[in-house]
């Protein structure tokens, strides 16, 4: 059966109708010119892993490629099984080209590139040292030309629509999804028992709440929830239940109620691109493509370049997740934030990027690296590359205060010495020690996420 690329409601396109292929046809790419040679039988592309990406992502990232490519009649099959689709187009002589995409979740996307049944592999989690070691025969997989940030996602926690709760802290989802906490009473609301809904153990999406909600508190998930391969199944499961509660990637959310998350001493947020593009929402997470080092071929650094290009960006966006295009937001001032801080948020704008580092490291990890270009091309074309910027480093806390604010405003000047690079000059750097945490220090993971810099922009 063919099927059309659907863009979903939650964000709404005045172009929704169109197929996502249509509208890659119509943008200009360099790499069209130089495309790759078809196979005629063989699948040019093969991607297995991640059911967030693969179910629709994937897939459009694909179709949008063989439109820039030049081919024509494209089109998205199902395929043989259930979360498995192929994507076909046909070359100028036309012959059929085919791309394969298989989403039973991101460790079968490591499993697969070990065992040569596929070119990428799709994952929304950072992979594991152990699938380094497995994969280390085909380089380094954590390495920048290997590891592909093309999208950012937030976990949504997801209730009925008419459920009244608006709120939770990680540690109370914790307790929730442990079945410690078995009645909505228990949390304030009404609805009797509740009724646990979560991904598989061979999802990404599994292993991101496992990581950022479960082990934290030193918890695992109740025997009683039900389990999902695919997100939009587990959606529609909770949005017919009264008393469920799930979690799911954004663009699966669809009827159902988000919920705001707080973190530690950070504020209840909701699932906001604004949030979540700058990875300060407690949930949010990164979507890859990782790419053997070992003789790529040339589909695959095709599709990689087109995933970070502006085009495919907007696919991402089209798709219902976070783009990486840099944009200035407003900032509402809070009576919680520093003096000079709260100078900011009223006199300028911030930039909708975050600057994180490699663990332990005081390097730039790999989205940040291509974040600075996006962030040079952003201050290039709004004029604002010389005396506009303003970087604020943030760390987490340390027994010396002094300390605290030296090592914010050190990764501040490391964020600086790249972005000079590219011709920016600065009004000021300034280093906010472990002031407005957006995670609890109480673990590794929320401390490297409190590890950031800011830039600001007037």
């Amino acid at each position: 059966m063919l099927r059309a690329l659907p863009l979903p409601a939650r964000f709404s396109h005045p172009a929704r109708s169109l197929l996502v292929v249509l509208l890659c046809s119509s943008l200009p790419w360099s790499a069209a010119a130089a495309q790759p040679a078809a196979a005629a039988s063989a699948p040019v592309l093969r991607i297995q892993g991640s059911n967030t990406i693969g179910a629709e992502l994937g897939p459009a990232l694909v179709a949008g490629l063989f439109a820039q490519q030049g081919l024509h009649q494209v089109r998205v099959e199902n395929g043989t099984a259930a979360n498995e689709q192929r994507v076909v187009g046909l070359d100028a002589q036309g012959r059929q080209v085919v791309a394969e995409i298989s989403a039973h979740g991101s460790s079968t996307g490591f499993v697969a590139l070990q065992e040569g049944k596929a070119d990428l592999a799709a994952s929304s989690r950072p992979i594991k040292d152990n699938e380094v070691a497995a994969l280390a025969a085909q380089g380094d997989l954590r390495s920048p030309q290997a590891e592909q940030v093309i999208a950012i996602d937030g976990l949504a926690v997801i209730l009925h629509p008419d459920n009244p709760l608006r709120a939770l802290s990680l540690e109370q989802l914790a307790r929730v999804f442990a079945g410690e906490v078995k009645t909505w009473e228990e949390l304030g609301g009404r609805g009797g028992a509740i009724h646990l809904y979560a991904r598989d153990a061979q999802s990404g999406t599994f292993d991101t709440f496992n990581e950022l909600v479960l082990k934290p508190q030193g918890k695992a998930l109740a025997a009683t929830a039900r389990r999902y391969e695919s997100s939009g199944q587990l959606s529609s499961a909770v949005t017919q239940d009264p008393a469920g509660i799930g979690f799911t990637g954004l663009p699966y959310v669809r009827k159902a109620k988000p919920l705001a998350i707080s973190s530690g001493e950070s504020q209840p947020m909701p699932p906001e691109p604004s949030l979540i593009a700058t990875e300060d929402y407690p949930l949010s997470r990164r979507l890859f493509f990782y790419n053997p080092l070992q003789q790529p071929g040339p589909w695959v650094k095709a599709l990689v370049e087109f995933a970070h290009s502006p085009n495919g960006q907007k696919v991402v966006a089209q798709n219902g997740f976070i783009a990486q295009e840099v944009q200035a937001v407003r900032v509402e001032p809070r009576p919680d934030m520093p003096p000079g801080y709260l100078n900011l948020a009223r006199e300028a704008q911030r930039l909708s990027v975050n600057f994180r580092f490699q663990e332990g490291s005081a390097l730039l990890d790999n989205k940040a690296q291509r974040d600075i270009e996006r962030v040079l091309a952003y201050l290039r074309e709004h004029g604002k590359l010389e005396n506009s910027l303003v970087l604020v480093g943030f760390g987490d806390p340390k027994q010396d205060k002094e300390r605290s604010t030296l090592l914010s405003k050190l990764r501040a000047m490391a964020v600086r010495r790249e972005l000079a690079k590219g011709g920016a000059t600065f009004r000021e750097i300034v280093g906010q020690g472990d002031a407005l945490p957006v995670a609890a220090n109480n673990g590794e993971e929320g401390r490297i996420k409190n590890r950031r810099v800011e830039v600001w922009v007037y």
